[in-house]
């Protein structure tokens, strides 16, 4: 088999994976707070990380500064990107949600031209503007159905959404500078858990209290936890990692990251019978339509 072969293979098994931790997540949510289940999903992805890790002798943080960062690195990506998803997901969705988190890749664009002064062409700033109403048609609607039904559970959950999104672009974008360190792709995902689950300790408790809980009365949610922490989060990034050692481009393995939404859609309507509103259609074509041309025109 070809490598771009087995790179587009590794790549679509990634998305899937990612893909269905937006279903699962709400099952999990059964049993759970989203403290809970962030802790939860960490240590669990954690645990398997290192153990692939100390089975493969890479390489451990080199001075103590870099622990510092990958404590960033962990913080934003997984720590605060846990809370925020989480949370998130107990209002939404998992079509809306996984279109609010698919603009991730345009706002690590933007951080990228700042911080590191990565070239957009007018057509790329053009189409991240595009993205971003896509974002406040979902806005606008939830709004106007909060109007006449007098809640606005929803409209948080989009805001919490929205965060996870702008906390895990900054995630990319540390990482890009741990590489440049010398750090390989499944090191810095291995330690940035790492401290991503060593922050949520505090939530060690609760934890324990609630998957005792669930052991005894809600075992889907147990699994769907025990799923989330191996699979979307621990098993994706190895794949992930895996595709982009084989491709010749990073765009071959990245523009695979355009079927979450859909993919996120259907599992949402297969597991837990969700079927988006018109206005979830109708701003999700728009985000997604932005997404393609940015990566083949924006820069």
């Amino acid at each position: 088999m070809k490598s771009s072969t087995k790179s587009a293979l590794l790549a679509i098994a990634t998305v899937f994976l990612w893909s269905s931790a937006f279903p699962i997540t709400k099952i999990a949510a059964q049993a759970f707070t989203p403290n809970a289940l962030g802790l939860f999903r960490c240590t669990l992805a954690a645990g398997i990380l290192l153990g692939i890790g100390c089975k493969n002798r890479f390489s451990k943080p080199k001075k103590p500064a870099h622990m510092l960062l990958f404590l960033l690195s962990g913080g934003l990506g997984f720590t605060l990107y846990m809370l925020f998803f989480n949370t998130g997901m107990l209002t939404l969705n998992s079509a809306v949600a996984s279109l609010i988190i698919a603009t991730t890749p345009v706002l690590t664009a933007a951080g990228a031209s700042v911080l590191y002064h990565e070239k957009i062409r007018p057509a790329g700033w053009c189409t991240i503007a595009a993205a971003f109403g896509g974002v406040a048609i979902l806005l606008l609607s939830d709004i106007a159905g909060s109007s006449t039904s007098g809640s606005n559970t929803s409209g948080s959950g989009l805001l919490f959404m929205i965060g996870a999104a702008i906390v895990f672009c900054g995630y990319n974008l540390l990482n890009r500078k741990l590489l440049s360190m010398g750090y390989t792709a499944v090191e810095t995902v291995t330690w940035s858990m790492v401290s991503g689950a060593l922050l949520l300790l505090f939530f060690l408790p609760q934890t324990l209290t609630q998957i005792g809980q669930a052991a005894a009365s809600c075992l889907p949610a147990l699994a769907a936890s025990a799923y989330l922490g191996a699979m979307p989060s621990a098993t994706a990034y190895l794949l992930w990692s895996r595709a982009f050692s084989l491709a010749e481009k990073t765009s071959d393995v990245t523009n695979y990251q355009f079927l979450t939404p859909l993919l996120s859609t259907a599992m949402g309507f297969a597991m837990l019978g969700e079927i988006p509103s018109l206005a979830t259609i109708v701003g999700g074509l728009v985000i997604i339509a932005s997404l393609v041309i940015f990566s083949r025109k924006g820069r």
